[in-house]
């Protein structure tokens, strides 16, 4: 299964910090709010989007 999130949902989730070392991103970046990260289950869980 994939998740996918944008950069908003994951800032309002308090994720965003982690979704960003996960996609070796920088923190600096320009990244438009909408812009969608496709996560794998096993990435969902580690970051307590979903539950197992």
């Amino acid at each position: 299964m994939k998740i996918i999130i944008t950069a908003a949902e994951a800032i309002e989730k308090g994720v965003w910090l982690e979704l960003l070392r996960l996609f070796g991103r920088d923190a600096d970046e320009d990244i438009w709010p909408q812009q969608e990260f496709i996560l794998t289950e096993q990435q969902a869980i580690k970051l307590n989007l979903i539950k197992k």
